[in-house]
Parts: structure tokens; C-alpha cells; sequence
């Protein structure tokens, strides 16, 4: 009976028009979080290519002397390793990367539909500031 009182509720919300301040502020909630994720993939599709530019330098060396030491920085702290021993972690953490990065592009397209669909229901037009 619960969930029949929810969603009561929700198609009551549903219904219900948003008064222009209401709009307003839902409008500049949802462009700033589409903002942010934007930011947010930006900022992981640099830190990823730089983790693709050091496997990639490393390649060599780890074909050549895996003992060799490198050193690499964890939490603030610098840590001396070894290349086979770094390569692995920096493949494990661009693969995360990567994935976290199709994550947040997916919930970009969801929150960018849920945009699309909240302009057409208020008619919303973004004025020209000159």
C-alpha cells in the first residue's frame, strides 16, 4: 500500500506546473550539472591520455630492463618501484579511468534528455544577451 501511496504522489507531482522561479532554478540546476559532468569527463579524458603517454613511454623499458627503478607518485608521496611493477598498476588505473569516463558519458546523454525534455514541457527559449 506504500508504494500505491508513492506513486500517488509522484503523478500528483507530475501534474502539478512549476511557478517561474521554480523553472528557473530547475533550469540553472540541470545546465549546471550538465556543466560539471562535462567538466568532470574533460578532466578524466586528460588524466587518462597522460596514464596512455607514460605506458607508452615505459613500453620500451619494460621490454628492456623490467628491474629498472622509476619512480611514481601516490597520494603525495613518491614512491620508488620498479617498472614491472608500475606498468601493471598504471594499465589497472587508465582501464578504471576509462570506464568511470563511459559512466559519467552516459549519465550526461540521461541528465542532457531529462534537460531536452524539461525545455519542451515549459517552452522554455534562452534568451540573447548582448
Amino acid at each position: 500500500m506504500a508504494t500505491t501511496a508513492a506513486k500517488q504522489k509522484a503523478k500528483a507531482k507530475d501534474t502539478r506546473r512549476l511557478s517561474d522561479q521554480e523553472v528557473q532554478s530547475n533550469y540553472t540546476r540541470l545546465q549546471g550539472d550538465l556543466q560539471a559532468l562535462a567538466n568532470k569527463i574533460g578532466e578524466l579524458e586528460s588524466e587518462a591520455e597522460e596514464h596512455e603517454l607514460v605506458l607508452t613511454s615505459l613500453k620500451d623499458v619494460l621490454s628492456k630492463d623490467p628491474g629498472r627503478k622509476c619512480f611514481r607518485l601516490i597520494g603525495g608521496v613518491l614512491v620508488e618501484r620498479t617498472v614491472k611493477d608500475v606498468v601493471p598498476a598504471l594499465q589497472t588505473n587508465r582501464d578504471g579511468i576509462k570506464r568511470v569516463i563511459v559512466n559519467l558519458a552516459e549519465q550526461y546523454k540521461s541528465k542532457e534528455g531529462e534537460f531536452s525534455a524539461f525545455i519542451q514541457e515549459y517552452n522554455i527559449r534562452p534568451s540573447s544577451q548582448n
